[in-house]
């Protein structure tokens, strides 16, 4: 289709971002507007002509607004085809005159929902004649031009004026793709919460939905193309973060980030968070936030070399300090003190990620993950473990500082790669073990990584003789449990579950070593 001119435009918009500029360059190309209710208002107010809806239909508006464009002369106004002989015939039988241009946003239903609105109000802020006209005017693409978004104006004025007051083909096209996005977007927003109101995690068909945020140099290797969407119930993360320094993220660089700061908001007490590959390489929680980064930086230096860093307050000078001297792609807080920011500004390839505010670990929500030909949905691991939940398995029981860490050790296991061993001591990880194909390899992993730790701090001992141990899963065998003896743990913390309990109980019994079971397993793939 060759370029069409506009003549006429029907503009209905929630959001009235940039609207009174784009109108008054639309009168100002002869073309007449017609609108409703507080669209209008706002261009009349600012001078430019409107004919009101009902004015142009003859209909006044009903059910207190909710029927107002629902009229033939509107619909057909958008649907009728100008090179059909017989649709243009009906259109003057019935005084249609063409709609050439739809500019409409919706009501706005998730701002509604995220302010805690009621039930009541939460319908009444579903929109109906707005995807009505949105989908007629995107099927109608080869005679109409639809825009859905702000930021969509810019374009269509830009086209306008270089083409006699026309849009072109690919313009109207790409319009209409965004255009049934931002409708599909919008109803898997409404399925969701109608879902979740009737408390169904998984709905007999599953809407998800996501708007474009950031194209990405590339995915997990130069040759993958990539992306980030964002979408669904609002958490604090990498996604809604401000980066405030350093260069574009990278595909792994948000994956890395996401799963550091998620294990970092684990912890009540100021904690630090490493993370290579999606596993932590140290964690550590208690006292203040310099100490914390250096007793997690402690427990492997070697791996943390170009890692994401996570902090769960507000990052301050004597930290920010202490990280710049190492090399990392991201650091992700909450907020960070001026001191920070100027000593991480030093470092201007640096990617500095602030969130507001932390995420809650206990908050209920759902994990989507793509397999060939469909999609793995499943609630977010929640579960914790408190002293009370905790069953004593060995003879001896542990004491209080072993059962602290412990539960320490438990809380990290849950954010490693199965199988995860996880070596504490003094709520600060000593060795870690992550995705390996045994138990006893990750016991040994782990308790090697801690002596090649000790033998590069000069340490006459490695940090896990003396410390706790956890499993993600129950110790098959007893052949991992006693790795981790012989690795110096004096405690370990682990599901149980196994047929082989007693004889893991046993070998504990024997080495003198305290054993407490969970009954819950953190297995992350």
């Amino acid at each position: 289709m060759a370029d069409l001119p506009i003549s006429r435009a029907l503009i209905s918009v929630s959001d009235k971002t940039g609207l009174v500029d784009f109108a008054r360059f639309l009168a100002g190309a002869s073309v007449e507007i017609l609108s409703t209710g507080g669209t209008a208002k706002a261009m009349a107010a600012a001078g430019i002509a409107v004919v009101e809806v009902a004015d142009h239909t003859g209909s006044p508006e009903i059910l207190d607004g909710r029927v107002k464009t629902l009229h033939p002369k509107i619909h057909g106004g958008i649907l009728g085809r100008r090179d059909l002989d017989s649709h243009l015939a009906q259109m003057k039988q019935h005084g249609i005159a063409p709609i050439d241009l739809v500019v409409v946003n919706l009501y706005p239903f998730e701002a509604a929902v995220a302010s805690g609105a009621g039930y009541e109000d939460c319908v009444e802020n579903i929109d109906i004649g707005g995807p009505a006209l949105i989908r007629a005017a995107a099927k109608n693409h080869d005679h109409v031009t639809v825009v859905t978004d702000p930021s969509q104006y810019a374009a269509v004025q830009s086209e306008m004026a270089a083409a006699a007051g026309a849009t072109g083909q690919a313009l109207r096209r790409r319009l209409a793709e965004e255009a049934y996005a931002h409708t599909a977007l919008y109803d898997a927003a409404i399925a969701r919460w109608f879902a979740d109101r009737r408390d169904e995690p998984f709905p007999d068909r599953l809407a998800v939905g996501g708007r474009l945020k950031q194209r990405l140099r590339y995915g997990e290797n130069p040759h993958q193309h990539a992306a980030l969407y964002v979408g669904g119930p609002a958490r604090p993360g990498v996604a809604s973060a401000e980066q405030v320094q350093g260069k574009e993220l990278s595909y792994n660089n948000l994956n890395d980030t996401d799963a550091a700061f998620e294990l970092v908001a684990e912890f009540a007490d100021p904690a630090c968070a490493i993370i290579k590959h999606a596993n932590p390489c140290g964690v550590a929680a208690g006292g203040d936030l310099s100490g914390a980064y250096a007793r997690a930086l402690a427990c492997d230096p070697v791996s943390a070399f170009g890692g994401i860093i996570a902090l769960n307050r507000t990052l301050d000078g004597a930290t920010a300090e202490q990280i710049a001297k190492l090399f990392a792609e991201v650091i992700i807080a909450p907020d960070a003190d001026a001191e920070a920011r100027a000593f991480l500004a030093k470092k201007k390839n640096l990617r500095v990620l602030l969130t507001g505010t932390m995420p809650d670990p206990a908050a209920r929500g759902m994990l989507v993950k793509s397999i060939a030909g469909g999609f793995l949905l499943q609630s977010r691991d929640g579960g914790r473990i408190a002293e009370p939940d905790l069953k004593l398995a060995t003879k001896r029981a542990p004491s209080a500082d072993e059962t602290r860490d412990l539960l320490f050790a438990f809380t990290v296991c849950k954010h490693v790669k199965s199988n995860a061993i996880v070596y504490a001591r003094d709520l600060a990880t000593v060795g870690i073990g992550a995705g390996q194909m045994s138990r006893v390899d990750s016991s040994r992993i782990a308790a090697q990584k801690a002596r090649d730790a000790a033998q590069a701090a000069g340490l006459r001992q490695p940090a896990t003789v003396g410390s706790v141990v956890a499993s993600d899963a129950f110790f098959p065998f007893a052949d991992g449990l006693m790795a981790a003896v012989e690795a110096g743990a004096t405690a370990v913390i682990q599901p149980g579950g196994s047929i082989r309990d007693e004889e893991v109980i046993a070998a504990a019994d024997a080495a003198g070593v305290a054993m407490v079971f969970t009954g819950m397993r953190h297995f992350r793939h």
